[in-house]
């Protein structure tokens, strides 16, 4: 890790359409955007070729970025199963891929996502974007949404109290969001998680 900042990958898993951004964080807590986009594949092919097609995508941002580390968001269980079951998937994939590159990987909830770019654990989408291109000093945040959500991902991560941001998780330094962060994450270790069971169905 360089001593004057890292860079962070975060990953919003998808199968149609996955979220990658990569940023920049420095000790004064200033975070600027690498890169943003969407690895894709098409709903009509088979899923293992699926699987590959985002796969590939997120290893060539991986080696052409050489993250610091990977940020991705933790699955739950919904109502729609083949949803989860393929997120989870691209989830699993992004995993693999920072773990053969010697890559710490941190599982972010979307409440500890919200909680760290809005102060607000139960923010909608459109005050997170919103957030998330004034922490980056942008006029509008790429879409579609996915990417946002992936830049969310990163922003999150990087105010967590990594050593490059200067900031400990323990004290009672950083801004109100990165406070609302760490209470998020407490109140998320707290509570029990449940996962639904994988099954083998295309979804998202």
């Amino acid at each position: 890790m360089a001593a004057h900042g890292l860079t962070i990958l975060g990953v919003d898993p998808g199968l149609t359409r996955c979220g990658l951004a990569a940023v920049y964080a420095t000790p004064d807590r200033a975070v600027r955007i690498r890169d943003v986009g969407v690895a894709t594949s098409e709903p009509g092919e088979e899923l293992a070729a699926r699987l590959v097609r985002v796969a590939d995508e997120i290893e060539a941002w991986l080696d052409r970025l050489q993250p610091d580390a990977v940020a991705v968001e933790r699955v739950f269980a919904q109502s729609n199963v083949s949803t989860v079951a393929s997120t989870a998937q691209v989830a699993g994939l992004a995993m693999v891929a920072a773990q053969r590159r010697g890559l710490p990987v941190t599982l972010h909830t979307p409440s500890e996502v919200k909680a760290a770019v809005t102060g607000n654990g139960r923010a909608g989408k459109e005050q997170v974007a919103t957030m998330v291109a004034r922490i980056l000093g942008v006029d509008k945040v790429p879409r579609p949404a996915d990417a946002t959500d992936a830049l969310a991902l990163a922003i999150c991560h990087a105010w967590r109290g990594s050593p490059a941001t200067g900031v400990s998780e323990g004290s009672g330094d950083g801004t109100a969001a990165q406070r609302a962060w760490r209470e998020a994450a407490r109140r998320a270790a707290r509570s029990p998680r449940r996962v639904a069971a994988a099954r083998p169905t295309v979804g998202r």
